[in-house]
């Protein structure tokens, strides 16, 4: 089937920030002809607030659910997951696991500030492995952070045999990301590309075959510290098509197409 509109891969609509106005953000997505929203948790305080959007929204909002590598929501109090904030999403995890898109958002962070000891980070690694073996055995894709470990979060999932798997606005060189379009991986890109350099280089060496898009709604907006929103998915998708030197339709085309690829139910949950 003709893919009719981009699909935001990855975006937070459970953060506060839309708490007061989320309807109408999900209305102007759909004025804009967005396809889908895959929206992602990062905590189990989010799960219920993300199954009751997609319940709402049916075929547009489509849940996946996961624990981050960061925890805690004011900045002041944000913290390296540990295995107990796992052990709390995990009932709740398997009690969604029939409407779920994929698992995420899990991943490593080896940003100093949160994670400056070998033994945050081995507990990082333990808390995004048994999100892996649980995508394995679920038979679901994996929506992936992995900010300031690019490298060890490639090497983490290919020796898990992790196999569908989004790396979502990665940060890391173009040489490394290489290394995950080799192992299949598919990479995000979001609106922030027009004023990052970095994404704009990855952009460059990566083929389109790999590529999805995303907001990260609210972060990751064409302009910094101004809340994003999906209909921003555009904004990527016209830079992408200027960088390729393509028409912007045939990047909505083939990164729609790689969505449907990536993350097989979104074919079941958008044409039921």
């Amino acid at each position: 089937m003709e893919a009719a509109g981009p699909v935001d891969c990855h975006c937070h609509l459970a953060a506060p920030d839309f708490e007061r106005d989320i309807e109408a953000v999900l209305k102007e997505a759909k004025k804009a002809k967005v396809l889908a929203l895959v929206a992602v948790a990062e905590h189990s305080g989010e799960f219920e607030k993300i199954i009751q959007l997609s319940e709402r929204y049916p075929g547009f909002v489509l849940p996946c659910l996961g624990v981050h590598p960061v925890q805690g929501i004011p900045p002041e109090e944000q913290c390296s997951v540990t295995l107990k904030d796992l052990d709390a999403a995990l009932p709740l995890i398997e009690l969604y696991k029939d409407r779920l898109l994929a698992i995420g958002e899990v991943g490593l962070d080896f940003t100093p500030r949160f994670a400056s000891t070998d033994e945050q980070k081995q507990e990082q690694r333990q808390v995004l492995t048994k999100q892996i073996q649980l995508a394995k055995r679920l038979d679901l894709p994996l929506n992936v952070h992995s900010r300031s470990a690019g490298r060890p979060t490639i090497s983490l999932l290919k020796e898990q045999g992790a196999e569908r798997v989004l790396l979502h606005a990665f940060d890391g060189r173009p040489s490394v990301a290489m290394e995950g379009v080799k192992a299949g991986y598919f990479f995000s890109i979001p609106p922030s590309i027009i004023r990052s350099e970095q994404k704009q280089k990855l952009v460059k060496q990566l083929p389109l075959e790999c590529m999805c898009l995303e907001t990260d709604s609210p972060a990751l907006g064409p302009e910094k510290q101004v809340r994003n929103e999906p209909k921003n998915i555009f904004i990527a998708a016209e830079y992408i098509a200027k960088m390729k030197g393509i028409p912007v339709e045939d990047v909505i085309e083939v990164t729609t197409q790689n969505a449907l690829k990536l993350f097989p139910k979104l074919q079941k949950f958008l044409w039921k």
